[in-house]
């Protein structure tokens, strides 16, 4: 089984995630403006305004984590809506069809606007439209442009234009004047978070590995909340790479008996990650590092910080409108990939086709190829939903895994029959 550490930050963790559903309803009942957003979309642009922000996609993640994910998908399929829909939107939707029964934050606090983008996730704009919709409230999309090398200056100029559209919309909607002054704090914290977590990530160079990828996915759930840009999140990214730092120095490690280095490709199975976790510990496997944990603090093809210079803030966060891994092509992927599998000593890769995330998926069998070809790296795919545990099949996926790892050991031809 994996080894128990990090117990600080896991506290915390907790804590702060529930303090942020718990104040939200709070703060709506007392009648502040309420925004739901794409987890992409730029929350420290937001803080100029005295506003609660939720993330439907965070709260289908949280539904999945605690297996509560099925119910809330099946509530949105009886409306009509189809099992071959993304599981986030399935879940969030049947939460609010049902009025926030079932989920563990009884939903979130009605919208009065939403806020989407097409970048990580083009089933997002439809999403929305259906809250939309059904809500009667107005609806706003970032149109951010694909991203087959670095982000030009006329796509980042675009986006900037689109910055000052939401702006102006917001002033109009909620009577009050944008504050820049509070965006630059934010991002100046955000900033700082991220050093930290860039850090927390970096401890799977290590061998055996400082944490694992199960460790990262937990704790991204704060940047993925309106606490982003807040002091409360740096201190905990910064608690967190403390601890995980002088764990490794006391030679205290997840997996002790690592002999396997695994990289996962795709977003992180919420309903099977301590189950998963432990069997692949089991078996002196570790998944160390993944491209979801990886797109939080960089940008495209870069494993190192994208670091804020204290300039413009509203072009800093259009910048980094390019860190989600769904919006590059092809090129940046594979360059993003070779890095990786270099710099942490994967020895083996784990191409998760997932189910309900095209966009992220589409791209993995010819990747898979390109990798095993060009640099002989180890390579499997196996099938799962990141949320909706009814479309995966742990033996199925295991089958495959044991395959890989006998591969690892000599036996290609297990691999080959799989």
């Amino acid at each position: 089984m994996i080894q128990p550490l990090k117990a600080k930050s896991r506290e915390n963790l907790g804590r702060i995630m529930n303090r942020y559903y718990e104040g939200s309803h709070a703060e709506a009942a007392k009648g502040k403006f309420v925004i739901w957003i794409a987890i992409i979309v730029p929350t420290e642009l937001l803080k100029g305004f005295d506003v609660i922000v939720c993330a439907p996609e965070s709260h289908s993640a949280m539904c999945a984590a605690r297996k509560m994910s099925a119910d809330q998908c099946e509530k949105a399929e009886m409306e009509g809506y189809s099992i071959d829909l993304c599981s986030y939107a399935r879940i969030d939707l049947g939460t609010v069809f049902d009025q926030g029964r079932g989920s563990p934050t009884m939903g979130l606090p009605k919208p009065d606007l939403l806020i989407s983008d097409n970048d990580n996730c083009s089933l997002l704009t439809k999403w929305f439209d259906v809250y939309h919709r059904e809500l009667g409230v107005p609806h706003f999309m970032l149109d951010v442009p694909f991203c087959y090398k670095p982000q030009q200056e006329k796509d980042l100029q675009y986006l900037l234009s689109q910055f000052q559209d939401l702006i102006a919309l917001l002033e109009d909607l909620t009577g009050r004047k944008f504050d820049i002054d509070r965006v630059r704090a934010a991002v100046g914290e955000t900033n700082e978070a991220m050093k930290h977590w860039v850090r927390f990530l970096g401890l799977a160079a290590h061998r055996p590995s400082g944490n694992t990828a199960f460790d990262t996915f937990a704790h991204m759930a704060p940047y993925f909340t309106w606490m982003r840009g807040d002091p409360e999140v740096t201190a905990h990214y910064r608690m967190l790479a403390d601890e995980a730092e002088a764990e490794l120095a006391a030679g205290k490690y997840p997996v002790p008996n690592e002999k396997y280095r695994l990289l996962w490709d795709n977003i992180a199975p919420w309903h099977q990650l301590r189950k998963m976790s432990d069997r692949l510990a089991e078996m002196d496997a570790n998944i160390v590092y993944s491209t979801y944990a990886s797109s939080v603090g960089r940008i495209e093809d870069r494993l190192d910080l994208y670091e804020w210079d204290g300039s413009d803030p509203l072009r800093y966060l259009a910048r980094i409108q390019n860190r989600g891994w769904c919006c590059y092509g092809m090129d940046l992927r594979y360059k993003a990939l070779s890095e990786m599998i270099e710099r942490f000593s994967i020895d083996g890769l784990v191409f998760a086709s997932n189910r309900s995330c095209k966009v992220y998926s589409v791209m993995q069998m010819d990747l898979k190829r390109r990798l095993s070809r060009e640099l002989g790296v180890a390579t499997v795919m196996i099938d799962v939903d990141h949320a909706d545990v009814r479309k995966y099949s742990e033996e199925n996926a295991f089958l495959r895994l044991e395959a890989l790892l006998e591969q690892l050991d000599g036996g290609k031809a297990a691999l080959e029959a799989v």
